[in-house]
């Protein structure tokens, strides 16, 4: 679409504030600091709809929303943001084809067409469609990558602290917050000569740094193992794991389910624990880290 998600989110979010507020094109345009020229220019380039077509259509599908739960054509006017029943019957029959108070009964969609695939959600927010926010990423790209990403942060945040500190048990598991960060690094090195069929790797604790270069070779090892199980359909295919005693199959979908839940255990009892000691990550949580540069 031509535009950064950030900078497209900063758009959508001030329409959908004008949908709920109201307001002229001109002052939806100062609360993000552009000219109207620009701010439509934007729009326009990035949705393929103008501001104000944008804005009417999210409002009639609130409105044809609205009518499909039983309310009134004059209620459903005035969330479509119409003065009138009137004008609003006109702009929703140009719409939908039929009269707004036939639309409970037709079984119609709230959703009209649309250039960009982002639409109305109730009760009150926008449905975007996946190639609108992200080229590539799915499910399982947004986990393992937020994985590698928050456990580098983890690792630079414990480089704040000093080395005793890293040494103090930790309130379960009998770990440190050094060993609990070796091991996030280890089971993907481990899980990696699994299925390479290799012999199971030490655990060897290590300095924050030593413990990044080597998660900087094992978490790429890893993740191609699980994206190109994905790229196979090999979820539910097994394979021997001879590091177990005795060696034992897995799926290749229970492994990554298994690496995953793990580490974001692991990764909290790490948060929780540099917290006590003042040092805060930011982004931990994937909402922040989606909406975060993922520098």
């Amino acid at each position: 679409m031509g535009i950064a998600r950030d900078g497209l989110r900063g758009l959508l979010d001030a329409l959908v504030e004008s949908v709920e507020t109201g307001g002229s094109g001109e002052e939806v345009a100062a609360r993000v600091h552009v000219s109207r020229f620009h701010f439509d220019r934007i729009v326009a380039g990035a949705l393929d709809e103008t501001p104000g077509a944008f804005r009417r259509r999210l409002l009639l599908e609130r409105a044809a929303h609205s009518l499909a739960g039983g309310a009134g054509v004059g209620e459903a006017a005035l969330e479509g943001g119409y003065l009138s029943p009137e004008a609003f019957a006109r702009a929703f029959r140009r719409a939908y084809g039929i009269a707004p108070s036939a639309f409970a009964g037709s079984g119609l969609p709230f959703r009209l067409p649309s250039p960009n695939g982002i639409h109305f959600h109730p009760p009150g927010a926008l449905l975007v469609a996946g190639g609108e926010r992200s080229e590539t990423m799915d499910l399982t790209d947004r986990l393992l990558e937020h994985d590698l990403w928050l456990t580098g942060r983890l690792l630079d945040a414990a480089e704040e602290l000093p080395a005793d500190t890293l040494a103090e048990p930790l309130d379960v598991e009998e770990e440190t917050i050094g060993s609990m960060l070796e091991r996030l690094v280890w089971s993907k090195e481990m899980w990696t000569a699994a299925v390479e069929g290799r012999p199971m790797p030490e655990r060897r604790e290590g300095s924050p740094e030593c413990l990044r270069k080597r998660l900087g070779e094992a978490g790429p090892a890893f993740t191609q193992i699980v994206r190109d199980a994905r790229a196979r359909g090999a979820w539910d295919t097994a394979f021997v794991d001879a590091t177990c005693e005795p060696p034992e199959s897995f799926t290749y979908g229970g492994m990554a389910a298994h690496v995953l839940t793990w580490s974001a255990h692991r990764r909290h009892l790490v948060l929780e624990a540099l917290q006590r000691h003042g040092v805060e990550v930011e982004h931990a949580d994937p909402l922040g880290w989606e909406r975060s540069d993922r520098a």
